[in-house]
């Protein structure tokens, strides 16, 4: 080992070995290589490994970017692997040869390496697998083209396997090619190393940092560095091209085991390199970490993905994300809904010469306007409706959306990213996407620009739909997609906004297509739906036509909506399903990703339009309609009494929320159904039955099971839920249960389930990891009346030394006391010596100014005081401390879930004697 210490590596992991070169730059000389070798702990330990994994870096980095790897090879996997990772000759401290070696002088340099080393002649029973990175990746699969019989797996970490002769290389590296600055960037000074560490999304340790500096000290030194930059194919006239298409072509051509794990905030391995990547490897399992970048190897432990995967795909290990699926299907055959299976544009077949009514925007409403006629639909002031539908011209605006579609090039299959605010424009686009067979990409706006673009990159969309504002963020951004205006516009405007056409969804009539529309299979992937982010990165959930088929059923058999029924969409998930119940929909004047927009007179004019009975709304929405319900007027009002039934979905809703809704909506039946992205709802709960519910929690009723958590009820149609028993340590280890009073992490089944998270190979394993059911990272118990109550998120666990804590239980009971209009129990210190502190957020006083009064930081006194001893006596917990807020951190779709591992982190300073900040 050339330093006394390298931080991760064990001594005699650090190998050198004499080889004789076969290079055309140096044919019969022999240089020395250093490598990483895990050879000599496999002897220690007296096993033979099951095959070799052969490590390349890329430029400028070394074998130390594969520490964790070779350091886990021997006890990670089922079997144990030997792990080699080499330092490229001129790379790391293998010699310096003083030579410019090209592409194929580097694969061959690996191949005499291999065979010097003898893993050509014994590579173990599974052969060798390739682990790569950076230009790694072209000269490990040219090493495997080389040696087909031995190379039996991939796998990739960010790099490139071919670049178009079209398309420019990406800016980084044109700019480390340029004559005046390639010399100087690469070896006269470190600003190419620097930049590549720079590139490290997590903060470095300085030992580890150091060490990957050590083996470039002195321009001698980094000459590889500067010369593998030269050897950059820029186009078919550099020597390296040829090859490089070569080697490309001859991984089109097999159909090796592969696994792709990559960061995607990379400003050299750009989005295209890794879906081309994914076109010639179909078979590939790919995770993004989508809080990595170019060293994704240093920014995540990648260890137990790859080892997990080799077990999978090459020893015979049973495949969870495959075994869930078989048993998912197995189970979904045996229903009794099996034979259910309706199109999700079958209302709108059926009902194509309707003329009553189907959509309805509303605009913003004028004080002044009086109620007037326009035809037969309108029932409310006019300045109140934008836009609305009949049956006939929703479908014919639908079948003329899908012929522009087709005409584009969109196919079944193609990735559409939709753009476009809730309302009869998207509507339209997503029915005239379901009606051909595209995929449905929606995300939330509200994730911002820096989340959409790393939604988008990782759904990597061939179109963009969207508005002229959607479109300008698309691109400044660069997210991917060919762009199309959501709406027409001169060519002038068009060219502007970079986009190449435009779409007019309300086109009017479009005659029947010369060639049918071919349809969709019912197992084909309909949708990508991304998460709010509120429980980290967005995730991509892909549903099925089937799966999207079955959640309008579950809406429709739980809450007796049958078509003609007139529904308020003012809930961004539900707003695609109005045409599919055949419901008639309206979408109220509000900005449906900013729930808090939704006022009591836009929610009001909205249910007039239509004479609506269902109202859909989030927490937040309805939070803001009771703060301004004393704006309606004696008719809205009245029109609010016609309501039968408010869904209000996305977060917890207490008691006092519904009895004030109730008194905007009196006649209707309030429900807050549970559940998420992945598999929306789950379980339904009424106002009627939360009150019999918190009844049955009081000591002197004694239900087992009733109280600690928020009740959410019993199973939706179609559903199943049971819970996975915590073990001491926090985790959900035991079996799944039905048991009363036993918490652990809540799983689902319904056919209304995900079918999978969308290139997230390991996050969907592990929500897999019990066939046929859901994990749902959420923590809860049943009750003897088998009721659900919901105590919290996995991870938002407390574990102190008393043990394991839920935080909802005494959030609840801290919410009730006068003044705190929210409550978020978090830990602050070690797992396992964790204590609760308690972060309040101040409710509005009389004049409503608590912004102006409430000062983040330690709670006053006498509150202190009250909520210490309001969640001490519910609950048993004794609270570190007690904190305000003017406002919790919440999410962006719901405004409703509270940001806890922020508000720890926030408490962790403040309790720390740091300045108090905005959390």
């Amino acid at each position: 080992m050339p330093l006394k210490r390298w931080p991760g590596v064990a001594r005699d992991q650090s190998r050198t070995l004499t080889v004789p070169s076969s290079a055309p730059v140096d044919a019969g000389t022999e240089r020395t290589w250093h490598f990483l070798d895990n050879a000599a702990e496999l002897e220690r330990l007296g096993v033979d490994p099951v095959g070799t994994i052969l490590c390349v870096h890329g430029n400028p980095t070394w074998s130390y970017l594969w520490r964790d790897v070779v350091s886990a090879g021997a006890t990670a996997g089922s079997q144990p692997w030997r792990v080699v990772a080499v330092d490229q000759l001129d790379m790391g401290y293998s010699e310096r040869t003083g030579t410019e070696r090209s592409l194929t002088d580097r694969i061959s340099d690996l191949g005499d390496f291999t065979r010097t080393l003898g893993i050509d002649e014994n590579p173990g029973e599974r052969g060798i697998v390739t682990l790569s990175h950076d230009w790694g990746g072209l000269i490990s699969q040219g090493w495997g083209v080389e040696h087909p019989e031995l190379h039996k797996g991939r796998i990739f970490t960010n790099t490139a396997l071919h670049h178009p002769r079209e398309e420019k290389i990406p800016a980084a590296l044109r700019l480390a090619l340029h004559p005046s600055v390639h010399r100087r960037g690469t070896s006269s000074t470190t600003a190419f190393l620097d930049v590549t560490l720079s590139l490290h999304r997590g903060e470095w340790d300085p030992e580890v940092k150091a060490t990957f500096r050590a083996p470039y000290r002195s321009a001698e030194d980094r000459l590889g560095i500067q010369n593998f930059v030269a050897d950059i194919p820029l186009d078919p006239s550099h020597p390296a091209h040829p090859h490089m298409e070569r080697i490309a072509q001859a991984v089109n051509d097999d159909d090796l085991p592969c696994l792709v794990l990559w960061g995607p905030a990379d400003p050299v391995f750009q989005q295209r390199y890794l879906d081309d990547i994914l076109a010639r490897n179909p078979q590939a399992q790919l995770h993004r970490f989508d809080d990595s970048g170019h060293l994704v190897a240093e920014d995540q432990n990648i260890a137990p993905v790859l080892f997990t995967w080799l077990d999978e795909a090459l020893l015979g290990a049973r495949s969870v994300v495959n075994h869930h699926r078989i048993t998912r299907e197995k189970e979904r055959r045996a229903s009794p809904l099996a034979l259910q299976y309706r199109p999700m544009t079958a209302e709108l077949d059926e009902r194509r010469d309707d003329e009553s009514l189907a959509v309805v925007d509303m605009g913003p409403a004028h004080k002044s306007a009086n109620p007037t006629s326009h035809g037969k639909h309108a029932s409310a002031p006019l300045a109140t409706i934008r836009r609305q539908l009949s049956w006939r011209e929703l479908s014919e605006n639908v079948d003329h959306a899908a012929g522009v579609l087709r005409d584009l090039g969109v196919r079944a299959g193609t990735r559409v990213n939709l753009l476009v605010p809730p309302g009869s424009r998207l509507t339209i686009l997503i029915y005239a996407c379901l009606r051909i067979g595209a995929v449905i990409v929606i995300a939330d706006t509200g994730l911002g620009i820096r989340g959409l673009t790393r939604a988008l990159k990782g759904a990597s969309p061939e179109f963009l739909i969207g508005t002229p504002q959607a479109l300008l963020a698309a691109k400044t951004a660069g997210w991917p997609g060919r762009r199309i205006l959501a709406g027409t516009g001169h060519s002038s405007t068009l060219k502007f906004l970079g986009a190449e056409a435009g779409i007019d969804s309300h086109g009017g009539r479009q005659a029947q297509p010369s060639t049918p529309w071919d349809t969709p299979q019912p197992d084909n992937v309909a949708a990508i739906l991304y998460t709010s982010g509120s429980t980290g990165p967005a995730k991509g959930v892909a549903y099925t036509h089937r799966q999207l088929s079955a959640m309008r059923d579950a809406i429709q058999n739980t809450y007796n909506l049958s078509a003609g029924a007139g529904l308020v969409a003012g809930f961004a998930p539900f707003a695609l399903l109005g045409p599919a119940l055949g419901a008639t929909s309206v979408t109220p004047d509000m900005d449906v990703t900013k729930p808090k927009t939704l006022t009591a007179r836009a929610l009001a004019q909205a249910v007039e339009a239509i004479r609506a009975t269902v109202v859909f709304a989030s927490p937040a929405a309805l939070m803001n309609v009771v703060a301004t319900k004393d704006d309606l007027s004696e008719r809205e009002r009245g029109a609010m009494q016609r309501v039968g039934r408010l869904l209000s979905a996305g977060a917890p809703i207490t008691i006092p929320l519904l009895e004030e809704v109730a008194t905007v909506c009196p006649n209707a039946k309030l429900h807050t159904p549970y559940g998420m992205t992945e598999c929306l709802p789950v379980t339904d709960i009424n106002l009627n039955q939360i009150r019999e519910a918190a009844a049955d929690s009081e000591p002197e009723n004694g239900v087992d099971g009733a109280g600690s958590g928020v009740c959410v009820g019993t199973p939706v149609y179609g559903a199943r839920v049971a819970v996975v028993p915590l073990d001491e340590e926090g985790r959900a280890t035991g079996n799944p249960t039905y048991t009363q009073n036993v918490t652990g992490e809540i799983i689902a089944s319904a056919p209304h389930a995900k079918d999978h998270y969308d290139r997230l190979w390991w996050t969907e394993r592990a929500s897999d990891t019990i066939p046929g059911w859901h994990r749902t990272g959420d923590v809860g118990h049943f009750d003897a009346s088998g009721r659900l109550w919901v105590e919290g998120r996995m991870s938002h666990l407390l574990s102190t030394p008393e043990g394991i804590i839920t935080p909802v239980a005494a959030e609840t009971a801290a919410e009730h006391i006068t003044g705190v209009r929210r409550a978020a129990v978090v830990g602050v210190g070690p797992w396992g010596a964790q204590v609760p502190v308690i972060v309040v957020e101040r409710d509005a006083g009389e004049n409503g100014s608590k912004h102006a009064r409430v000062k983040d930081g330690p709670a006053p006194p006498n509150l202190t005081r009250a909520v210490r001893s309001a969640v001490e006596s519910a609950t048993g917990i004794r609270a570190a401390a007690i904190l305000q807020v003017r406002e919790h951190p919440t999410d962006i779709r719901h405004n409703s879930k509270i940001d806890r591992p922020r508000l720890a982190s926030w408490a962790t300073s403040v309790l720390s004697g740091g300045k108090v900040t905005k959390p």
